[in-house]
């Protein structure tokens, strides 16, 4: 049962993204609950940078607008004189500092953290907007303290803890607490995907999901393991990673009782109680358990000669087969070629 389980969780890594991928809606429940309380802090700060503009007087925007059509005539003097480049997008700058900062968009980086709640910022301006939550707040949440500036952002955040979510999906009943929130559901049906990575040409539905995505192109990785070093670009892949350190198998079959360190993998391992085959070959029609398996079986019709298990390979799916259940996986079959050899 041991090396049953130990392959379970180590089902190919190829396969275990898939079902993560599509199990993409079910992810976005798991965190809508900070979705929705972020986007009401965001409502805060649009408030205070609404009430700040208020005592900007007219006076105020014709000095603007001067100052910038005299930076307008300026730049075009020396519009030869911006010698630093982005590497990523090709944006050019006049000073080195205005680079370093335009970096941070595509690196990640935000310096500037609040030590009240943590959120952090990559420009100071954004920072400084964000701390008058804290420090211009009058309407207190009851039940966990949370400040807010607007008596309706506070009753907003009282969905939380009440689970009223007035905001109804007509496509599949799904309700939500705010109209924002409800929206970008709604793109999952519709499809419409209105984020677009200026690297790839990948589009998202959310802007949360395009900011993780960037990471692939920069190559940050800001989740790391505190026991390895390991690092991760999203904190759920992590969270994940370190059930290999506290042998946490928190998904577990209610029909045989093998557990599992990931939704994806109970997921595949169902197929084998099901009888679910949803590999099929467009050839012969064939169908097929895992991707593996049909990957092997095209070789018959490409005429490739097809790979023969191992003895020690043959004999663990026997064992397996004895106790109802087939499962393929190279660590655990590994494992048990050094103990057979």
């Amino acid at each position: 049962m041991a090396l049953i389980k130990e392959e379970s969780e180590d089902i190919k890594i190829e396969d275990a993204i898939t079902a993560k991928q599509e199990d993409a809606e079910e992810q976005t429940d798991l965190i809508a609950l900070k979705e929705e309380t972020q986007e009401l802090d965001e409502t805060e700060e649009k408030d205070h940078c609404e009430k700040h503009h208020d005592f900007v007087t007219e006076k105020h925007n014709r000095s603007q607008t001067k100052k910038k059509v005299s930076l307008q005539k300026r730049a075009q003097k020396t519009g030869s004189r911006s010698r630093f480049t982005c590497k990523q997008c090709a944006k050019s700058f006049s000073q080195h500092e205005h680079l370093k900062i335009h970096m941070r968009i595509h690196t990640g980086e935000k310096p500037f953290t609040c030590q009240q709640c943590g959120k952090s910022f990559d420009q100071k301006r954004a920072f400084t907007v964000h701390m008058k939550i804290h420090t211009d707040s009058t309407f207190t949440c009851q039940q966990c303290g949370k400040c807010y500036s607007r008596k309706e952002n506070l009753r907003y955040h009282m969905r939380v803890h009440t689970g009223e979510k007035p905001f109804i999906c007509k496509h599949c009943g799904k309700g939500f607490t705010r109209r924002g929130s409800l929206e970008s559901h709604v793109r999952i049906h519709t499809g419409v995907k209105p984020y677009t990575c200026s690297q790839c040409g990948r589009s998202f539905d959310q802007l949360g999901n395009l900011n993780v995505h960037m990471r692939i192109h920069t190559g940050e990785n800001p989740f790391s393991c505190p026991q390895c070093e390991k690092s991760f670009s999203r904190k759920g892949n992590l969270e994940v990673h370190m059930r290999i350190h506290t042998g946490e198998s928190p998904y577990t079959c209610q029909l045989c009782g093998i557990s599992f360190t990931q939704k994806g993998n109970l997921n595949i391992h169902m197929r084998l109680h099901t009888g679910e085959k949803p590999f099929t070959c467009q050839l012969c029609t064939k169908s097929f358990t895992y991707r593996r398996d049909l990957k092997r079986h095209l070789q018959i019709h490409s005429g490739k000669k097809s790979q023969r298990r191992p003895v020690w390979q043959e004999i663990h799916l026997k064992k397996c087969r004895w106790a109802n259940i087939t499962i393929e996986c190279l660590s655990t079959l590994t494992i048990l070629k050094k103990k057979l050899s």
